[in-house]
């Protein structure tokens, strides 16, 4: 996957506009992600990419660039792209 559809599939998990999302981007930042869109996306994580989130990772999980981390060292985003 390209950093760009990585955009995309965050935005769709979060249901807004692939537009709207930029790496600056914190949780407080988006409405849709409360308690209900961690499950979210933690349910999209492993359907997706069968990523299993681990307790620590929830903690990790601030922003849309820590997903953005977290998708590259489970090497689901191609760097070279």
């Amino acid at each position: 996957m390209k950093i760009e559809e990585a955009f995309a599939w965050i935005a769709d998990v979060f249901e807004l506009d692939p537009e709207d999302i930029s790496p600056e981007m914190e949780r407080d930042d988006i409405e849709a992600w409360d308690s209900l869109g961690m499950l979210s996306l933690m349910a999209r994580l492993d359907e997706d990419f069968e990523i299993m989130l681990e307790e620590d990772d929830l903690d990790t999980l601030q922003g849309v660039q820590s997903i953005i981390d977290l998708l590259q060292r489970h090497n689901k985003i191609d760097e070279q792209a």
